[in-house]
């Protein structure tokens, strides 16, 4: 899998890129890591989208600088609600949409974690679908959401961080009427799509990866992005 830079506002960032192998150009999605970064993972996660049809890109928002130092960058700009990273993802959605030979120019945001909160967050700023996954952000869903696009989220029901939040979130994108599909894994943790090492310990605590509801998780994404998004042009 090929890795590429993309220019932003304040200076180049690596970024990995996937990909389809059937005939484009694709319609593309803009995958956002989680605090740990670019890693095996994220590269998987990558290909998993590209196997779908979707031309990827992931940002790597550490690119500049230690990973220690760029956490509490990055998570400031979470909070914030712009910023740098933000930035970032919408300079990668730029780089997608410039690729006129390979992209339809329909694109999608998808992010795990931290970066599920960034896919919310940016979900009003010019993506076509948004695909959060337990994302970890204030639920502050009411003023996040105005003016969001289609949103297809997924949430574990034993996630400590986002206790109620599906149901929020569900509620808030229903009373603006925005196109939605969000559904609360029963019986699994945060990080349920992730595949981290120290699996038996992060199960004690809530986190941990489930094959099944990953499946299933993907299914839907996948089918809410063909509505949204549409497929390739042959």
């Amino acid at each position: 899998m090929p890795d590429t830079q993309v220019t932003t506002p304040n200076g180049s960032i690596d970024a990995v890129l996937a990909t389809p192998s059937t005939p484009g150009p694709w319609p593309g999605v803009v995958i956002v890591h989680d605090a740990l970064g670019v890693t095996d993972d994220l590269r998987d996660t990558a290909r998993r989208f590209a196997d779908a049809g979707y031309l990827a890109i992931a940002p790597d928002m550490y690119s500049r600088g230690g990973r220690a130092r760029c956490i509490r960058s990055v998570m400031r700009d979470l909070i914030a609600g712009n910023g740098r990273s933000v930035d970032d993802i919408l300079a990668a959605r730029d780089h997608l949409a410039g690729m006129t030979d390979d992209c339809t120019g329909q694109i999608g945001v998808a992010g795990f974690c931290m970066g599920g909160g960034f896919a919310l967050l940016v979900s009003p700023r010019g993506f076509g679908a948004s695909a959060p996954f337990y994302p970890s952000i204030l639920p502050r869903y009411d003023t996040l959401v105005e003016g969001a696009c289609p949103i297809v989220a997924s949430f574990g029901s034993r996630d400590p961080l986002n206790i109620g939040n599906g149901k929020r979130l569900a509620k808030a994108l229903d009373r603006r009427g925005i196109p939605n599909d969000v559904k609360v894994y029963k019986g699994v943790g945060h990080s349920f799509a992730n595949q981290m090492p120290g699996q038996p310990i992060a199960r004690i605590v809530g986190f941990g990866y489930d094959a099944q509801a990953t499946a299933d998780a993907y299914e839907r994404v996948f089918a809410f992005f063909g509505e949204h998004l549409g497929g390739a042009e042959s």
